[in-house]
């Protein structure tokens, strides 16, 4: 092993998160950053979106998702920012060593002042689901099979199914269509699709490809490759409907059902873990780990880019405030809490002696609702209320407060409640 560096903060994952997060740090004055990359080139997920719909919030212009990532990528390059790619962060200790190995240097032990994880999120896998049938080829993960097509020019099928309506799913039913496949369908579990309304018009409606909500993989049939797939209508909790099976020659099945944060090493250290599967955070994304940050999909699964930039900008800062000693640690906590259809929020608590400003929670709704009220209340005291027409678990959600509104809360609580027309 080398002899060990000492690096006031490192980022862990070169994707859009930590690229807005180290630009951040920076920005604020912290020079003494690295970020480590596991793959060949900095930009993460988004290398393989070749779509458009990225940048919308952040650059007011429809980007690309590698024309988003070079939007940063240019920026790390101009601010100077070290960072080292095909290196694998291996582990991380409560006292900020991190861990790591690449070929161009091989094994690489890091004392970091300041860690920020930003390590993104993994895909569901056909075990993790208990997908029915045979385990053949053919069975692929939306991301694999974008990765496939976008980023190696590898047509994975012909005649395609896609589990679950994930927006990466459905951006590769398009994508699959416009290269010549025939997807016969798309089936979701519930009854209510999990992707974006836009997706669902430009993606699956554009090109008259049916969606069969309630309805699942009943059976996979084929010797070497997929050659069929039964698909069956489930009720409401989860069995099959006799009687309602539909078949499909196929020879692809796509899965996209669903992302789960990736953190592992934020378990190796034991840090406290929300119900998403992300580190639970404070106000300025700090973790139960002093110095250790989380910010983009390891946190929480976002639906628009332009979110994780913003979250990870965030980070940046309070990793900077850390740095420099300009946070507040005392115990004057406000605890914030999921009421009624509330699936979950971040953060989860906050110092608001630590709050500049103002001060957004994200939070996602257990199921479709209409002509409903979200209101937020501190201590048992009504403090925001904001009308919608619709919900949705599918779209990320976003209350903001100034810091006076919160001064001297205790708890939190977001609620969303149907309004009576």
């Amino acid at each position: 092993m080398n002899e060990v560096k000492t690096i006031d903060l490192v980022v862990i994952g070169g994707g859009s998160a930590g690229l807005a997060a180290a630009i951040s740090a920076k920005n604020e004055g912290i020079d003494d950053i690295l970020i480590i990359e596991k793959e060949e080139f900095l930009g993460g997920i988004l290398q393989q979106c070749i779509h458009n719909g990225f940048g919308l919030q952040t650059f007011n212009e429809q980007l690309s998702g590698p024309e988003y990532a070079q939007r940063y990528i240019n920026e790390v390059e101009r601010l100077k920012i070290k960072y080292i790619t095909n290196a694998f962060v291996s582990s991380i200790s409560k006292d900020k060593d991190v861990y790591y190995s690449s070929k161009s240097e091989g094994f690489v032990h890091i004392k970091a002042k300041a860690i920020i994880i930003s390590t993104g999120c993994v895909e569901r896998t056909p075990g993790q689901i208990m997908l029915e049938g045979k385990r053949i080829s053919g069975i692929l993960t939306a991301g694999q099979a974008q990765k496939y097509m976008n980023i190696e020019g590898y047509m994975v099928g012909k005649k395609a199914f896609i589990l679950g309506s994930g927006d990466i799913g459905l951006i590769m039913a398009r994508r699959m269509t416009l290269e010549g496949a025939k997807v016969l369908g798309v089936a979701e579990l519930m009854p209510y699709s999990n992707g974006l309304a836009r997706n669902i018009a430009q993606c699956l409606n554009d090109f008259n490809i049916p969606l069969f909500l309630s309805h699942t993989i009943k059976d996979v049939i084929g010797k070497d490759r997929v050659e069929k797939i039964i698909i069956a209508k489930v009720d409401e909790k989860g069995n099959y409907i006799e009687n309602s099976e539909k078949e499909f020659e196929v020879d692809t099945l796509i899965l996209s059902v669903g992302l789960i944060p990736y953190n592992v090493l934020l378990e190796g250290v034991d840090a406290k873990i929300s119900s998403t599967k992300g580190a639970i955070v404070d106000e300025n994304y700090m973790t139960s780990i002093p110095g250790i940050f989380e910010c983009g999909n390891s946190l929480h699964v976002h639906d628009l880019v332009d979110y994780v930039s913003l979250e990870a900008k965030q980070a940046g800062v309070g990793a900077s405030l850390y740095l420099k000693n300009m946070l507040n640690s005392d115990n004057d906590n406000c605890q914030v809490k999921c009421g009624n259809n509330i699936s979950y929020i971040v953060p989860q608590h906050i110092n608001v002696n630590n709050i500049k400003k103002d001060i957004s929670f994200k939070y996602r709704v257990r199921k479709p609702m209409k002509n409903v009220k979200v209101e937020a209340y501190l201590d048992d005291k009504l403090i925001k209320s904001i009308s919608k027409i619709a919900i949705l678990p599918s779209e990320m959600e976003k209350m903001t407060f100034n810091k006076e509104a919160l001064a001297n809360g205790r708890e939190l609580r977001f609620e969303v409640k149907e309004v009576k027309l």
